[in-house]
């Protein structure tokens, strides 16, 4: 019986979110006021190309941004001046992956400060504490972070990072 009643509950709770539709977000045309000091803008997503890393050929955006949000695609540790992974190991590819997200990162005025949550792929799971090590010194904020091995990465590489950030607020007077 309770089986049963958890199973309602969940789905009376999806019912009543769906039913109320945007009436839980202020809007600029419903009635609700902003807080003081922001703007409303629409969350339409963006489909951005980084200028540094862009390649026409690729089958999808390096960045795309929804309100304030980035989302970055994965980064490999891809020498963006010769298009090979770096030599040097796992250590060296997980440096060279972040500075191509700071690079990313930066076109669009976006700080690697502002990253809130990463999703890392390793090649090999033995190569955590290296990376973890490196990762560290670029995030000191502790992002959110799931990190996961899979097998053979593009290009070969033993690291993908992509990332999330936020371009702060701005709040006016």
């Amino acid at each position: 019986m309770k089986t049963i009643n958890s199973r309602i509950f969940v789905l009376l709770l999806f019912i009543l979110f769906n039913s109320c539709g945007d009436s839980l977000w202020y809007t600029e045309d419903d009635g609700n006021a902003l807080p003081p000091g922001f703007e409303y803008h629409l969350n339409e997503p963006e489909f951005l190309a980084a200028q540094s890393t862009t390649d026409p050929r690729q089958a999808f955006s390096k960045i795309v941004k929804v309100g304030e949000m980035y989302f970055l695609s994965g980064q490999i540790g891809k020498d963006p001046t010769t298009n090979q992974l770096v030599p040097g190991g796992i250590e060296a590819e997980t440096r060279q992956a972040i500075e191509n997200i700071k690079t990313v990162l930066a076109e669009y005025g976006v700080l690697i400060d502002n990253v809130v949550k990463v999703t890392v792929i390793l090649d090999d799971i033995e190569d955590f504490a290296a990376f973890n090590s490196i990762f560290m010194e670029y995030f000191p904020q502790k992002p959110a972070r799931t990190t996961f091995a899979a097998e053979s990465l593009a290009k070969g590489a033993k690291i993908e990072i992509e990332v999330i950030a936020v371009q702060k607020p701005i709040i006016r007077d």
